[in-house]
């Protein structure tokens, strides 16, 4: 059975995703910043699960990851982790340092850490690497607020869009995706749908992508989402 890699594993979407691909028969390699959540360390009761440390905007951190797993075919990787910041995101109240902090965790975290895996990942038949992003970072949805948020996604749609085009001669499929409106921290109760319902959008996803759809941005529903 193939092996996945998801960062941001101890809560919400990669929480779920972490479930769904043990029942599946993976092998799960699942990333938490600080301590593990209760819920991700329960789930060792599954010997097919490994829970390592990282902190995604470290270089070192991710350093002394991948030479924790150097003997890994790494078949997937899902870049999951990811900050939505204040709710003070107006043109009035955004604060700059807060602003920079999130592009390093959803725009060029997503990019330093599939080029420390990328040995690990050409030793799979099949390797993929998925970044979760949203569609508040598509241009041609007009909204207003959430100027940090909005914008690193943005940028991690391009970053991935271009790491496709590097990557695709090597056979590795990269793909960013919007994972929904979900109802978690970040997304709130008011969202459109579970948890559950997105993970398993996901899952479904990441098992069936072709080199063809390699730089689309694609929705949960594996359908492709305008940039």
């Amino acid at each position: 059975m193939e092996t996945v890699l998801i960062t941001g594993a101890s809560r919400g979407i990669g929480l779920e995703l972490t479930r769904q691909f043990l029942a599946l028969g993976y092998s799960v390699i699942s990333t938490y910043r600080g301590q593990p959540s209760i819920q991700l360390k329960s789930l060792l009761v599954h010997s097919s699960l490994k829970l390592y440390e990282l902190e995604v905007t470290d270089e070192t951190s991710i350093a002394n990851l991948v030479a924790k797993l150097s003997n890994v075919q790494l078949d997937i990787l899902i870049n999951n982790a990811g900050v939505i910041g204040s709710d003070k995101q107006s043109m009035e109240a955004i604060d700059s340092k807060e602003w920079l902090n999130t592009f390093a965790v959803n725009s060029i975290a997503p990019l330093m850490v599939s080029r420390a895996l990328l040995g690990l990942l050409e030793t799979s038949a099949h390797p993929r690497i998925i970044t979760v992003s949203s569609q508040m970072g598509s241009l041609n949805r007009e909204s207003y607020g959430m100027y940090a948020y909005r914008s690193s996604k943005a940028a991690v749609n391009k970053v991935m869009q271009v790491l496709a085009l590097e990557l695709k001669p090597k056979g590795i499929v990269v793909c960013p995706i919007h994972p929904g409106w979900v109802k978690t921290d970040m997304g709130g109760k008011d969202a459109d749908i579970t948890v559950e319902e997105s993970a398993s959008g996901i899952v479904k996803l990441s098992r069936s992508l072709t080199i063809e759809q390699s730089g689309k941005f694609l929705t949960w529903q594996g359908t492709e989402h305008v940039w």
